[in-house]
């Protein structure tokens, strides 16, 4: 497809047609993301709940390496698909590469400090004192990765951002299903434990980042990351940021928000942190599916504002609003229904897990349909690149929110206090976001009438 075929395509296919298309292979793409958590999460809480536990330690160091491979891929991976529409290439081929090599750097410096630091690491992060050996042994290979794993983000952004998503799919979808295989392998045929548990997601990963850069580099119509591009030049830096701080906030503030959590239900010994640490995955799972929804939204979004085609903008929008609030609905009655048996599946020897991380799920539950008015509204705000109003809705669940709740609650209420701490945050940051959006929305529609006044 030649670049004015995929322009047209952006801006004169129907909606309900053109974002499906391009959210299929997203949604598949971060599903498979997503089981690579969820492998490790099985197939270690076979082992024990303190090696169960030390895989959502580490959710804290992958949340961190995610952090900095989704801002500089979504940053400038928004900042790209508003230049393609407004046929801006050379400042699109710019951010492309300063991304990719920034990612990098970034990655092996957080490798670097992290393995040289790994007892104190683990400890912050939340590690008691039995589950500290585990996340060790977890930490240093997750850590070898980092650079690496920043750049595959990075590509996986790029790709889509540029209406590529299918591409994507590819490198994702066969790391994530070598995952699977290689886990029980290395596990427990080679007896490796939560090392062998590792080694199967890093080793995946770099298969998908060698995949990933041969479709970057052979396929048509996809920016290179050539080094001639990259630039230190401030106004570069100032867009990709511009655009990606939402994505830091709501990456690093996870990152953070994991971290709180495993040192609040650390007080209630090994069983909550891997309970905690399940429900977490589950959720997780689940609202992969529906931001990969929404990344196949980004850059029909992105694009239709660079060429002024605000009213697309807005119908893009409220479809996938829709869409999102019946899935999540759907899906929160199913998971309420069966909460008690899936925490079975994970730790069906420990009882005190199934309780704790049976009754959390439920809370999540009652609040999921909510997610749809925030993700979508989050995503609407940064595509249009409305920097300060996406960050703040952004970093609201995690850090306005769910931070403070998780620091008060399991001091009033024990145990109850932990599990109702997420479920409040998503509550308020549900009215948050809508109080944005609708100014936002406001907003578009002024445009899109004034625009339709110049076209006529």
């Amino acid at each position: 497809m030649s670049y004015e075929e995929k322009y047209k395509m952006m801006v004169e296919t129907p909606i309900n047609r053109l974002i499906p298309k391009l959210a299929v292979p997203t949604i598949i793409s971060m599903l498979i993301t997503s089981i690579y958590n969820m492998a490790d999460t099985f197939f270690v809480s076979q082992l024990s709940t303190s090696a169960s536990g030390a895989v959502g330690v580490n959710f804290s160091l992958m949340a961190m390496i995610q952090a900095i491979g989704f801002t500089l891929g979504m940053g400038s991976g928004n900042y790209m698909s508003r230049m393609l529409g407004a046929r801006e290439q050379d400042k699109a081929r710019r951010a492309c590469s300063t991304a990719v090599y920034t990612a990098f750097a970034l990655g092996l410096v957080l490798a670097v400090l992290g393995i040289l630091n790994i007892d104190r690491l683990v400890r912050m992060l939340g590690a008691t004192q039995t589950i500290a050996p585990f996340a060790k042994d977890y930490g240093r290979y997750i850590l070898i990765a980092a650079p690496y794993m920043t750049v595959s983000f990075v590509f996986n952004n790029h790709l889509r951002s540029q209406g590529n998503a299918a591409l994507s799919m590819i490198g994702i979808t066969t790391g994530g299903v070598l995952n699977v295989i290689l886990d029980p392998v290395l596990i427990f045929g080679f007896k490796m434990g939560i090392s062998g548990a590792a080694i199967a997601t890093i080793f995946s990963q770099f298969v998908s980042f060698i995949i990933l850069l041969i479709l970057v580099i052979r396929s048509k119509n996809v920016l290179k990351p050539f080094p001639k591009y990259f630039t230190f030049r401030g106004w570069v830096y100032k867009e990709i940021l511009s655009a990606g701080m939402p994505t830091l906030g709501r990456q690093g503030l996870a990152s953070a928000a994991s971290v709180f959590l495993n040192v609040a239900a650390s007080g209630f010994g090994d069983a909550a942190v891997a309970a905690m640490s399940i429900v977490t995955r589950i959720m997780m799972f689940i609202n992969s599916a529906l931001i990969g929804f929404g990344q196949g939204f980004q850059p029909v979004c992105g694009f239709n504002f660079g060429a002024k085609r605000y009213d697309r903008v807005l119908e893009a929008y409220f479809f996938c609003r829709r869409v999102a609030l019946i899935f999540l609905l759907i899906m929160g009655v199913i998971m309420f229904a069966v909460s008690t048996p899936i925490m079975r599946l994970f730790r069906k020897e420990d009882a005190e897990v199934i309780r704790i991380g049976a009754l959390a799920l439920k809370m999540q539950c009652c609040l999921l349909p909510f997610q749809s008015y925030v993700i979508i509204g989050n995503m609407l705000t940064q595509s249009i690149g409305y920097s300060f109003r996406a960050t703040l809705t952004a970093v609201s669940k995690q850090g306005l929110f769910f931070i403070p709740a998780i620091l008060i609650l399991p001091g009033l209420f024990g145990i109850t206090g932990l599990q109702l701490a997420q479920p409040m945050a998503d509550g308020l940051t549900f009215i948050l976001t809508q109080a944005i959006v609708v100014m936002v929305v406001k907003e578009l529609r002024g445009m899109a009438e004034n625009e339709k006044k110049c076209n006529n």
